[in-house]
Formats: structure tokens, sequence, C-alpha cells
């Protein structure tokens, strides 16, 4: 069976699987990301592919940022902004075919393919993560917008403004959620998210209170969406969804969001709001699956 190499590009770490054909998972690992230059950055994931380079069929890669199709051209980049304008196949040294899709879309098409959006035909992908990514499913088909850039929550307004600290990447980063609390329970690692829902899990009075405000911006986010889109699921993604907490205080907070509105709740049907079935391995699965469409494997979608 057909085996490929995935790599996830994230604004942490930089992770990566070796899975088949058929959606197995066989080898999984992680290295931060190296953030300094194109040339260290490209060079970490050579020296993975070395590794495996004669057990693979293709690679494929989720990336931060606008991806052009069908060139692979990443846009923009995100938190990695030497990206922008990188055709990642002109850099990396293999025989096999490589396939680069963003993140947020690269989610989405892993619950399309074998998740919590395989039966819906409408349906909404929300990844926690630094920022916040974004996938929509219409007719049971990914919607990529006419710039490729539908799904882009981070840049919606959570405030007045459009200043970056008034935008959902700010204001939904799940990162950021954990940062807060960890400094303010004087955490020596401010990215201890085990320690952070060990907190809350125990009932700590501080870190609830800045989980539960992080939680009614995301009900908030799946209000103004769902009002455009009208969809029956959104499916929350990221590391942090592995969490049952997660989703059943976004759940509780969007039913308040609409107890204290009567027109919306008299109104307005209420979706379903569930955790991703692969949690913080979605981006792999979904990449792999984008590579999968993109060459002769289609009798796997």
């Amino acid at each position: 069976m057909r085996k490929y190499l995935v790599f996830d590009i994230g604004g942490t770490d930089l992770k990566y699987a070796i899975i088949n054909q058929a959606g197995t998972l066989i080898v999984v690992g992680k290295t931060p990301t190296i953030k300094t230059s194109l040339p260290a950055f490209i060079q970490s994931l050579q020296t993975i592919i070395d590794q495996y380079a004669t057990a693979i069929n293709g690679i494929a890669v989720s990336v931060p940022g606008k991806v052009q199709h069908p060139e692979e051209t990443i846009q923009f980049g995100g938190m990695l902004p030497f990206l922008n304008g990188v055709k990642l196949a002109d850099y990396l040294k293999t025989t096999v075919p490589i396939v680069v899709e963003n993140d947020g879309k690269a989610a989405t098409l892993a619950e399309l393919w074998r998740g919590d959006l395989k039966a819906v035909n409408n349906g909404m992908v929300l990844v926690l993560g630094t920022a916040v990514g974004g996938g929509l499913v219409i007719n049971h088909q990914l919607v990529r917008g006419s710039h490729d850039q539908a799904g882009e929550l981070s840049f919606m307004s959570a405030g007045s403004t459009f200043a970056p600290t008034d935008m959902y990447g700010a204001k939904g980063s799940a990162v950021g959620m954990i940062n807060a609390i960890a400094s303010a329970l004087g955490l020596p690692d401010q990215n201890d998210g085990p320690a952070v829902f060990q907190a809350l899990t125990t009932g700590q009075a501080t870190a609830l209170a800045i989980f539960n405000s992080y939680c009614q911006q995301i009900a908030g986010l799946i209000q103004n969406v769902q009002t455009v889109v009208d969809v029956d699921r959104f499916v929350i993604g990221g590391g942090i969804a592995a969490q049952p907490l997660v989703a059943a205080t976004i759940n509780q907070a969007f039913d308040q969001l609409r107890a204290d509105s009567p027109m919306i709740e008299h109104t307005l049907t209420r979706p379903e709001i569930v955790t991703s079935r692969y949690h913080g391995q979605a981006n792999l699965f979904g990449a792999l699956y984008q590579l999968l469409l993109t060459t002769e494997e289609r009798q796997y979608a």
C-alpha cells in the first residue's frame, strides 16, 4: 500500500507523519518550526524527507497562508512571512509529487474525508491554534472562494476596529488563551497546556475566568458566521479540541448567547457544535486527502 510523508507547518511546531492511502497513521513526530530564514526552514523539511525518501510515494504539506492551486504557490505565509511566493517543489529535493494546502482548508478536508463532516452537507470547521483557521463546506464541497481565501476567520473583527488586537486571530487564539492563563497562574512555561487544563479541571477561579471569556469569544464567532452560512454543524479543531472541556464550554456559551437574545433563539436554528475527530492531527490527514484528490488516488475519497 502506498505511503505518504505529510507535513503540518505551524507557528510553533512542524509536525510530520507517514500515512498510507487508507488513512492509517504509521509514523508521527514533530520538531520546533524554524522561523529564522527560508534556507534554514527548507533544510528542516529536507532532513525529514531524506529520512523517509525511499519509503514514500508523495509529499503533502499543510501551511499557513493562502495557497494558489494548481501551482501550489504559498502566498503571505501567516506566521512565516518568508514563505510568501514560495513554491516548495522548487526548493525540496525529491522525485515524488508535492501538494500544498492551506491549514484551515486541510483541517476541513480531513473532516470531509473521514471525520465529522463526512455525512454532513453543510458544515464549518474552526481550527483553534496560534490564530483561528477555518473551512466552509457547502453541498459537501469545500468552498475556496474566488481568491482561495474563504474561511480566513482570523481576519474577522471581534471588536470595533480591524486592528490586529481586535481581530479573531488574536481574540480567538488558543495559544494566546493558554499563555494568558499560564501567566496569571505564574507557571514557569507559558505554553504548558496540560498544566493549564489541570487548573481548569480542578476549578481554579482565575483560569476559569479567562477560559470562559475565551469560549464566549468563540461562541460569538460561531454565531456571526452562522447568520451568513446557515450550516448544520460546526467542528472545533486544533490541539485544544482534544480536551472535552473545550467543546462543552463553547456549547454552554453558545446556549447562553442564544438565551440572552430571544430574537436569535426563536428565529435561527441552532447548529451542532462538536469536537474534531482528528484534533491536532487534522491538518496532516487533510493535506494527504488533497494529495490523493490531486493525483490518481480518487478512489479513496
